[in-house]
């Protein structure tokens, strides 16, 4: 399977990578990874620290005549978004990630790649494992549970890192040096109802809403991506109006940093109104299709008879959640007023679940803007609330503040333009990188983020560039050599 990524060049980066990808590695469940990485430190003979939350630490002195440059910090995530084709069958928790190469392109076989961030990590071990790369004093700071809760940022302590810069290898652009970010908050909305027999007079239909793109709920946000979970809510809307449509079950979005690409649900409808419905709920697909040709032109609205569920939610319920999504602001709600085409403030309504019961409402709002952050949080409180839902709010994260003025920085501005003959887009991102929380524990050390091209991230579209592979190894030689001394 791994054998002709061996074969690509850089392969010290590539060999890395094939090696990290064998390994099954799903936020919250890092425990082999952990493993992977201590053994690889300690079989190198390296000093090789695990933290009290899983964070790995492996130290490497500096190589001979770099003893008087500045220690750095090599940092990326160990975990990886899961997310599969409907269609493809493979367990993330046992299966390693099966790879493939499309001309320029790595990609995955129906799954995510895990180039997000395993090309950081395989980064930071190729040059570990080295003995002819020169670099300063390194400690290499591999973090878990990044995305889902950055959970091994915010347990890192300080006092561990002795490091005075730090290279954040999360950047998805090899034309970008990243030099600041987003912060996020989860904002989930629940409540209960009764659930009531299904009347005799009704019919049972299942409505699946696939074949969208996804991807990253940052990054992407702001490309006019279609959510399944809000054009699912269109399907449903007038639906008991025009109908006597009951929700039964709804299924909707995986994961809240993805963009939904998947929605099913399960309806009763009057038998009587079973043409019209069939007919108008047509109708309505191929209008939602039409809307978004151009970016979703895989969308798919299928709806087929079922055996007619035994339970439906409570009308008042139904009515009130169907608003509410229909409310709930999806997209950007915000633009930044000081950095260009920068997205200041977005939300993702990522997840929908109504079964047994029970609603579950989940969203992902990010901002570079703390008050905005919370402006737009409250925002989707209040929407949820008026429903008679529970809002809670977890997870929150800082972004990362730029520093223009950091020695770093300038490193990189000079080596990029010197490297490839144009300057580079120094810029801030709408996703969630890591630097500013460890920046909460670390303020004094400089950080800045880079890395090679990566499409699709977050989704199984994922796909890594090799010519950009090459580039960006030469980039992260270049700047080993030229850390500034102490």
């Amino acid at each position: 399977m791994n054998t002709e990524i061996r074969a690509l060049e850089p392969k010290p980066l590539w060999n890395k990578f094939a090696d990290l990808n064998a390994v099954p590695r799903p936020s919250k469940k890092e425990e082999r990874v952990i493993k992977f990485m201590k053994d690889f430190g300690a079989n190198l003979g390296l000093e090789t620290i695990e933290d009290e939350v899983g964070n790995v630490i492996i130290k490497k002195p500096a190589t001979q005549g770099m003893e008087d440059r500045v220690t750095i910090v090599m940092q990326s995530h160990l975990d990886m978004v899961h997310q599969k084709n409907a269609d493809t069958v493979f367990d993330f928790d046992t299966q390693g990630i099966e790879m493939y190469v499309d001309g320029d392109w790595v990609k995955a076989k129906g799954t995510t790649l895990g180039a997000d961030n395993g090309l950081g990590v395989a980064t930071i071990m190729a040059i570990l494992e080295s003995t002819d790369i020169a670099h300063p004093a390194i400690e290499a700071l591999f973090t878990i549970d990044e995305e889902t809760g950055m959970t091994g940022a915010m347990g890192l302590k300080g006092g561990l890192l002795t490091g005075g810069i730090l290279l954040n290898l999360d950047t998805e652009e090899d034309d970008e040096i990243g030099v600041g970010c987003a912060g996020g908050i989860d904002v989930t909305a629940t409540r209960t109802y009764e659930e009531e027999e299904t009347p005799e007079f009704k019919i049972g239909y299942q409505i699946i809403v696939k074949g969208l793109q996804g991807g990253h709920s940052g990054m992407q946000i702001h490309e006019g991506l279609g959510n399944a979970n809000k054009i699912m809510n269109r399907l449903l809307f007038d639906g008991f109006e025009n109908f006597g449509l009951r929700i039964s079950e709804i299924d909707g979005g995986s994961l809240r940093n993805a963009i939904p690409r998947e929605s099913k649900a399960i309806v009763a409808i009057d038998a009587i109104h079973e043409e019209a419905f069939n007919t108008e709920i047509q109708q309505l697909a191929n209008s939602i299709k039409a809307e978004l040709k151009t970016m979703e032109p895989d969308l798919e609205v299928v709806v087929s008879k079922i055996d007619t569920p035994e339970k439906i939610m409570n009308l008042g319920v139904q009515e009130g959640l169907t608003r509410a999504l229909y409310a709930a602001l999806n997209g950007v709600y915000r633009m930044s007023a000081d950095i260009k085409d920068l997205v200041e403030t977005s939300n993702n309504v990522a997840r929908v679940i109504v079964k047994d019961g029970a609603v579950k409402i989940g969203c992902l709002t990010r901002s570079s803007v703390e008050s905005s952050k919370f402006d737009l949080a409250n925002t989707l409180r209040a929407t949820f609330e008026l429903t008679g839902c529970e809002v809670e709010f977890s997870g929150d994260y800082p972004g990362w503040t730029p520093n223009m003025e950091s020695s770093i920085l300038k490193v990189l501005d000079n080596l990029y333009q010197k490297l490839n003959g144009e300057k580079a887009h120094i810029a801030a991102c709408h996703a969630g990188l890591e630097c500013g929380i460890l920046g909460q524990n670390y303020p004094d050390m400089e950080m800045i983020s880079f890395g090679p091209n990566i499409k699709g991230a977050h989704s199984p579209d994922e796909r890594a560039q090799i010519s950009s592979a090459q580039k960006y190894w030469k980039f992260v030689l270049e700047i080993l050599k030229e850390i500034p001394k102490k």
